[in-house]
């Protein structure tokens, strides 16, 4: 081990903390461990937990039991704030989880185990980004991380994939994130009608960083497809059938997801 840490230890750390903030100073210290080793530090061999550490709030409830409040008030507005804080902690966790499960399954499809892990430990330092970035606008509105109950939902989408690389990226950038486009400009009209313009503004980093974890994404799926000898299309269309088991519902944004590499061709048809 060197003195920096392995890359697989620094993810494990994000993994296995539960409070919000050392969750997330822990991402960017992995991302310190990529700067100073210029993307090739040792993988080292930790392994991740079977699921992260979790603070005691927010409350776990069914998906139909968040609450949707108009964003005409602060309270509403919090409430949309805070399912975006949920979600973007969860990302923290899957993309730490990304960088360090699969790692024996590149190395087994003869695909370059350090520059994966530098790349999902990148994405997951700016999905630690983005969580504190909300939380500090639910601070402004004088709510914060927790206030609110959420439910699981993206983590069982993790869990159901942990055993398959191709089935994990399928649906956690390809169809989870790549939702995330299509329904975030929307929220940004909607929020801005309300005349909440500093949310408008954190959301808009949000959504720009967010076309180049879906791009990644979908460029490790292509390596993966390519190296079983299967066609991505083919395989995008079975994952979305077995593991998804739901259809792909427009609207789409089109522009962002061609941007991140998502042609019509590939998804229109699951």
């Amino acid at each position: 081990m060197n003195k920096n840490g392995t890359f697989s230890e620094a993810a494990c750390a994000v993994l296995n903390a539960a409070d919000p903030l050392k969750k997330t100073s822990a991402a960017f210290a992995a991302q310190k461990i990529l700067e100073k080793t210029a993307g090739a530090g040792q993988i080292g061999d930790a392994l991740p937990p079977a699921s992260p550490a979790r603070p005691l709030k927010p409350f776990l409830v069914p998906p139909g039991d968040v609450p949707r409040r108009k964003l005409g008030s602060i309270a509403g507005r919090a409430a949309l704030l805070h399912a975006i804080a949920h979600i973007e902690f969860n990302a923290i966790d899957l993309a730490f989880d990304m960088a360090v499960r699969f790692l024996p399954e590149i190395h087994r499809l003869g695909l370059a185990p350090s520059e994966f892990a530098s790349d999902w430990i990148k994405i997951g330092a700016e999905e630690a980004k983005h969580f504190g970035l909300i939380n500090e606008r639910l601070n402004a509105l004088g709510y914060a991380y927790g206030d609110f109950p959420a439910h699981n939902g993206l983590w069982e989408a993790a869990e159901n994939t942990s055993d398959s690389l191709v089935a994990r990226l399928a649906i956690a950038p390809l169809i989870l994130e790549a939702r995330g486009l299509d329904v975030t400009p929307p929220m940004i009209d909607r929020l801005r009608v309300a005349g909440d313009e500093e949310s408008c503004a954190v959301l808009e980093v949000i959504y720009q960083d967010e076309i180049g974890h879906v791009a990644c994404g979908k460029r490790w799926f292509d390596h993966v497809c390519h190296k079983m000898g299967q066609d991505p299309g083919a395989i995008f269309g079975q994952l979305v059938e077995r593991r998804f088991r739901s259809a792909l519902r427009p609207p789409f944004n089109h522009v962002a997801r061609e941007k991140a590499g998502l042609e019509p061709a590939f998804y229109e048809r699951n």
